[in-house]
Formats: C-alpha cells, sequence, structure tokens
C-alpha cells in the first residue's frame, strides 16, 4: 500500500508540471504533493494518535480529491512515467516544510497571547 501511495503522489508530482491539467488541479496537486514530501508534518507524529491521522487519512483522502481532478488518460500515462521517479530516496519540499512551520508558530504564537492574558 505504501509503494503505490509513492506512485500516485509521483504521479500527481507529473501531472502538475503537464500543461493539459488545468489549473486548478494544479493548485490541489501541488498542496497534497508538498505536503507529503515535506519534512515536518502539521501534526507531529509525537502526538499520540493524532500524530498518524495526516498520514492515514488526510493525505490519502488529499491524493484521491487530486486524482478525481485529473483526466483518467492524463493520470494513467504519469503513472506509467513515476514507476521509478523514487529511486534515489524521497525528494524533500522545504518550501512546504517552511509553511508548515509558519502555521506552527502562529498557532504557538496566537496560544501564548491568550495563555498570557488570562493570568
Amino acid at each position: 500500500m505504501l509503494k503505490n501511495l509513492k506512485k500516485e503522489i509521483a504521479a500527481l508530482y507529473l501531472a502538475s508540471k503537464r500543461d493539459d491539467v488545468p489549473w486548478y488541479a494544479k493548485v490541489v496537486i501541488l498542496l497534497i504533493v508538498g505536503y507529503a514530501l515535506s519534512p515536518i508534518d502539521l501534526i507531529p507524529d509525537f502526538i499520540p494518535v493524532l500524530g498518524y491521522l495526516d498520514d492515514i487519512i488526510i493525505l490519502p483522502i488529499g491524493i484521491m480529491f487530486a486524482i478525481r481532478l485529473i483526466p483518467k488518460n492524463i493520470m494513467n500515462e504519469c503513472r506509467e512515467q513515476s514507476e521509478n521517479i523514487f529511486k534515489n530516496g524521497r525528494p524533500k519540499n522545504w518550501i512546504a516544510a517552511s509553511i508548515i512551520i509558519l502555521i506552527w508558530m502562529i498557532i504557538v504564537t496566537y496560544i501564548s497571547i491568550n495563555l498570557f492574558s488570562i493570568f
């Protein structure tokens, strides 16, 4: 199953580079692929149960949604091309990681401000 998930992510990445994929699909694809390849999770894995929620539920649902936005013939071509894209390891997406870090910083700052205003 994990190998199939990697293949789908690679196929989505390839689909995002094509001119015949609609722009709105490309936006969704870039968000999903960026999150999947990000070295940092929105919900850290060390948080019990919730930490793996994104890996088990959120990411596959996002992938399925992105796949539905792409014409079937294009997605099939991209799946064929994606066979060997992960041979040299998982590529990193530092832009997505930076966005996730920024989101966490905003959340922590918001919580800190609200906690200190109580006291």
